[in-house]
C-alpha cells in the first residue's frame, strides 16, 4: 500500500460548500442523533477520495442503511482514522491544537467524558489558539467559527497524515 497526500483544499472546499446544506447523495441523520460525524466524513472524502469497504471496521457510505459506524459515529472515526493496521483509506493520527491544519478534524466532549461532536478545521490563525481555529459542522450548522466560541471540556485533534491506496 501506497501512502498518499491528502487533498487538504478539497476537504475545505467541500465544507465551505455543505457546511449550511445538505449534499442529496447522503442521508441527513440529523434526526438520529446529530450529522456532525456524516458532514466530516463527506469533508474528508473530499479529500481522500477513497473509502475503506471493511465490514464493521472500516470507514464507507452506499446509503442511509448501507454505511460503516466509523462513517457516522464520533468515536468509531477516531477510531479508524487512528488505527495502527495498514488499511485503505484516510489515515491521521492525534495532535496538539498548533498542529492542526486545514482538512483535520476536532472532537469536542461536553460532559469530560464522551466524544460527541465532530467539526472539520476549515482554517488556522496564528498563534495556534482556539479562537484562531476556524471549523465548520453540522449539527448545529456553521462554517468558519471559533473553536473557541464551543463550550466543552475536552477536545482532541485529529491530523490527516495522508490516503493510503492499494
Amino acid at each position: 500500500m501506497l501512502l498518499q497526500p491528502y487533498n487538504r483544499e478539497a476537504a475545505v472546499l467541500y465544507a465551505h460548500q455543505w457546511a449550511y446544506g445538505r449534499n442529496p447523495l447522503y442521508y441527513d441523520y440529523e434526526r438520529l442523533g446529530g450529522d456532525c460525524t456524516n458532514f466530516a466524513s463527506q469533508c474528508i472524502y473530499a479529500g481522500s477520495g477513497i473509502m475503506n469497504f471493511t465490514p464493521t471496521y472500516g470507514w464507507y457510505y452506499i446509503d442511509a442503511n448501507r454505511k460503516a459506524p466509523a462513517w457516522t459515529g464520533v468515536p468509531y472515526l477516531y477510531n479508524f482514522l487512528t488505527r495502527s493496521k495498514a488499511s485503505v483509506g484516510p489515515l491521521g493520527r492525534p495532535c496538539l491544537l498548533a498542529e492542526l491544519l486545514p482538512g483535520d478534524v476536532v472532537q469536542l466532549s461536553f460532559d469530560g467524558e464522551t466524544y460527541r461532536h465532530s467539526p472539520i478545521v476549515v482554517s488556522v490563525g496564528y498563534p495556534v489558539t482556539p479562537e484562531n481555529v476556524l471549523i465548520a459542522a453540522h449539527s448545529y450548522d456553521a462554517d468558519n467559527r471559533p473553536l473557541s466560541s464551543y463550550e466543552y471540556q475536552k477536545a482532541r485533534f485529529i491530523h490527516i497524515t495522508g490516503v493510503m491506496r492499494p
